[in-house]
């Protein structure tokens, strides 16, 4: 049994239609939703940026669905602003909401003005707000003087049960790095052998929780229009780290995909108008061990591919709902606050 999930991407589409298209995506027969946390889009042919945790509101209010969002705190977001938003969904929607907190990448975070830093310098920062954010969910009121810095910040309003932090990773070096904080691991659609690395690497340095992917699909009854959709929205995202973290506008990825050919957005997107093939895809993604599988169709039009997949794929894959997403690593009192973190 599996958890198979649809992910909202704000990049490409506009708020009010992604809310109709997770309606939808319910109503065939998705069990969960994840949803992107942008200020730029990939390329100007995508378009759109609208504020995630606006739109979490209001698609936990009007879904039966649990929800994720990928978020970077400490640069564009402070950690205290990301622990009130979690807290305050966590505690209108218990077991139905995550938050998978990364490193960001600088086209979204270049915009405070500050020096985008070094990615060991952006992971050291990020553990700082995670055990901020931890410590404030907590109910602690934190101080902290550091790559962040919090005055006596408290959290008022707490959900009963904190919700589970995830941690994001697409090399198993980033996967070890965050497995002693985390509530679970989420990664994208990369080779087979890469992701066991990346599995193996989070259980190895002690990750616990549930495993989760997001793949990046393209469908369409057209073989050849499938690839189009693919190579029109998605080119910009065919670069690995860590090129895909440092450019740092929309048109600087639009610049370096100039060159990018047809074909080479397979390495990125699942492509085929074979709805069997898709979900082999899936099921093969089941097999290397993750729990939750979130499809990102990269086309902009939702509809023709959330029916087609709830009719022809959904069903062969023996979809469940997810457990509530709630914390696995609590703040134990003998290992936290650190000396920075004062009450």
């Amino acid at each position: 049994m599996t958890v198979i999930g649809f992910h909202n991407s704000h990049e490409q589409i506009h708020p009010a239609d992604l809310l109709t298209a997770v309606h939808h995506a319910e109503e065939v027969g998705f069990t969960a939703a994840m949803c992107s946390d942008h200020l730029e889009p990939w390329n100007p042919r995508q378009g759109q940026s609208g504020f995630a945790w606006s739109w979490l509101g209001a698609a936990l209010a009007t879904t039966s669905l649990p929800f994720g969002v990928v978020n970077a705190p400490g640069q564009r977001y402070h950690p205290v602003i990301v622990a009130q938003a979690i807290a305050t969904l966590g505690a209108m929607f218990p077991g139905r909401f995550w938050a998978a907190l990364g490193s960001g990448e600088a086209m979204n975070e270049h915009v405070t003005g500050h020096v985008w830093p070094n990615k060991d310098i952006r992971d050291a920062r990020l553990r700082e707000c995670i055990d901020v954010i931890r410590a404030l969910l907590a109910g602690e009121e934190v101080s902290h003087d550091g790559l962040v810095v919090v005055d006596r910040a408290r959290i008022w309003t707490l959900p009963e049960q904190q919700p589970a932090l995830i941690a994001p990773a697409v090399t198993a070096r980033t996967a070890a790095r965050h497995a002693d904080w985390a509530d679970g691991l989420v990664t994208i659609n990369q080779p087979h052998d890469v992701l066991r690395e990346v599995i193996g690497a989070y259980r190895d340095a002690g990750g616990q929780g549930t495993l989760t992917i997001q793949v990046h699909v393209s469908w369409d009854p057209d073989e050849d229009r499938a690839l189009d959709v693919a190579f029109v929205q998605w080119r910009s995202n065919v670069f690995p780290p860590p090129l895909c973290w440092d450019l740092d506008t929309t048109t600087a990825f639009d610049l370096a995909s100039a060159h990018v050919r047809p074909d080479d957005v397979r390495s990125a997107v699942r492509i085929s108008s074979d709805l069997a093939q898709h979900a082999q895809w899936i099921a093969e993604y089941v097999d290397l061990g993750f729990d939750q599988v979130y499809l990102h169709h990269v086309g902009k039009e939702q509809r023709p591919f959330l029916d087609a997949f709830g009719e022809h794929v959904l069903p062969q894959l023996g979809v469940t709902r997810p457990a509530p997403a709630v914390a696995t690593r609590p703040l134990r009192p003998e290992q936290e606050p650190q000396p920075a973190l004062l009450k």
